[in-house]
């Protein structure tokens, strides 16, 4: 492990505007740079084929696993086998927060899933709370719970002002996915 002088942080990026797994993204980005080991998990992505399933293993000290079932979710019925998923997710990475191999854990999504009722908020918050201080967690998606907002040492909302998907326009590979 790279060793840092700072403490780590609980990063939050959140809101109903694009540039959530982006800001994270760009995060992992820089700490690899920096020789940081950094380790992602990909709680629930939807159906597209995302580039940075591809990009991401080819950075140095970059880990990477992903879960889910490759499908929109209908949060008003929600398919048990997701639930599991999520699960193994959540069980994933506390595994990879608590093991001291790693500068850097993102929870992609994380919020969503908690947002679903796919895990509890409680098993997020718990991790939260157990996080290693050197350790820098990172937690993305919409509808972050208060909770976990409160405990965050930096929170980011992306906002909405206007989005191509308004007149249309559907989601682009190399820039949306």
């Amino acid at each position: 492990m790279v060793s840092k002088k700072e403490n780590g942080l609980v990063q939050v990026f959140t809101g109903n505007g694009k540039g959530k797994t982006s800001a994270a993204l760009g995060s992992i980005l820089r700490a690899s740079g920096h020789g940081f080991r950094v380790f992602i998990v990909f709680f629930m992505k939807g159906k597209y084929p995302y580039g940075e399933f591809k990009s991401l293993p080819g950075l140095p000290n970059v880990e990477v696993a992903s879960f889910g079932l490759r499908c929109l979710i209908d949060p008003n019925n929600v398919n048990p086998e997701e639930i599991k998923q999520a699960e193994l997710a959540l069980k994933t990475a506390r595994e990879a927060v608590l093991s001291g191999k790693y500068d850097m854990v993102v929870l992609d999504e994380v919020n969503v899933a908690v947002y679903f009722k796919l895990i509890p908020l409680d098993d997020v918050l718990k991790l939260i709370e157990e996080k290693p201080a050197e350790l820098d967690l990172i937690l993305t998606g919409r509808y972050a719970e208060t909770a976990v907002i409160e405990r965050a040492d930096l929170v980011t909302e992306m906002v909405k002002v206007k989005h191509p998907y308004d007149k249309g326009v559907k989601a682009r590979k190399g820039i949306e996915y």
